[in-house]
């Protein structure tokens, strides 16, 4: 049989900020692999999100809808996954789907019509330890937030904890499923890293990635709020207020100035972000380079985004939680040969 349909990997990270991808034009970090999607296809520079808060904005993705329709309208609420989906309808097509990684998205009703699916990676779509996504003939996913070191996955209903690095593994799992596929049907591949949610905890190979390096800090690093609503000065976000204190890491040495210690923290915290990222773009490269050996590349739409945008000390801040374009705009790049030019 020949398939004419394309294969799709869908690989979506959690709070990369578009400020820390090479192709974006980043001043602070280099990624190789994930620019060889934008150079081989197409990088989009006007693509927000719709609701700034991971559940919600995978909800959105997954079902086409806005929060208000499709249930999640914050992270406390589960996914029905009785509702329409895109694997759902990639799946009565006739596409294999997997999902595999964060989910985060709770439980959901029943399983599709049938074809074999699959999810890889991060999904955060729920929370807490109830999971069923909906659509796919395999899924393998992380509870929660899920843990960097040795995490443990939920593998079709089953629990099992692995050994090692969680970018690592979920790229594994992901491989691991292309390679055991039925290779007479198209595919949708969901990837979801964990990575570079906090807490920001590298792969132990990358622990000393720029330690003898000074990252730039973004123009906006000393915003003092002026001429704005008292909100955005009291946003608990703030790098040289707010960072996780029961991290000891991130608690600065006692008799630096005010200034100094601000800039201490940012580059302890925007390091280790960094790291995570380095781990992505590692395990991308990865993913990548077995479609090209497997001669797949022309007919498969290789996606990568984020769920969302973030703050990498821009106006002086982490997280997503304020409404301006660094937590609202995500990264977009596309590669499809068969179909976009380069």
């Amino acid at each position: 049989m020949v398939n004419n349909k394309p294969n799709i990997v869908y690989i979506m990270s959690d709070d990369h900020g578009y400020q820390a991808i090479g192709c974006y034009g980043s001043r602070i970090n280099q990624t190789p692999n994930l620019d060889r999607i934008a150079e081989g296809g197409m990088r989009l520079d006007r693509c927000f999100c719709t609701n700034s808060i991971c559940a919600p904005s995978r909800a959105v993705i997954l079902s086409g809808k806005y929060s208000h329709l499709n249930g999640v309208k914050t992270l406390a609420d589960n996914f029905d996954g009785r509702q329409v989906t895109f694997p759902k309808l990639l799946q009565g097509s006739g596409y294999q789907t997997a999902m595999i990684g964060k989910w985060h998205l709770g439980h959901g009703g029943m399983q599709g019509s049938g074809y074999q699916t699959a999810m890889i990676g991060k999904w955060h779509l729920g929370h807490g330890g109830n999971f069923d996504p909906t659509g796919f003939d395999y899924w393998s996913v992380v509870p929660g937030q899920g843990r960097y070191i040795d995490p443990e996955f939920i593998d079709n209903g089953t629990k099992k904890t692995i050994p090692g690095y969680v970018t690592t593994i979920t790229t594994d799992l992901s491989l691991n499923w292309l390679k055991g596929r039925d290779p007479e049907k198209p595919f949708l591949l969901m990837c979801h890293y964990k990575a570079p949610h906090g807490p920001w905890e590298p792969d132990p190979k990358h622990a000393d990635l720029y330690a003898d390096e000074e990252i730039i800090e973004p123009e906006t690093f000393y915003d003092d709020y002026r001429n704005r609503a008292s909100a955005a000065a009291a946003a608990r976000m703030r790098i040289d207020r707010d960072l996780p204190k029961r991290i000891p890491k991130y608690v600065a040495p006692e008799g630096l100035s005010p200034i100094d210690d601000k800039k201490w923290k940012y580059q302890h915290f925007i390091k280790d972000y960094l790291r995570c990222v380095a781990s992505i773009d590692e395990n991308v490269g990865r993913l990548l380079d077995y479609l090209e050996e497997q001669g797949l590349t022309d007919n498969t739409i290789v996606v990568y985004t984020s769920d969302q945008g973030f703050y990498l000390g821009d106006h002086g801040w982490y997280d997503k939680r304020f409404m301006y374009e660094e937590s609202l705009r995500m990264p977009l790049m596309i590669r499809y040969p068969r179909e976009i030019p380069a």
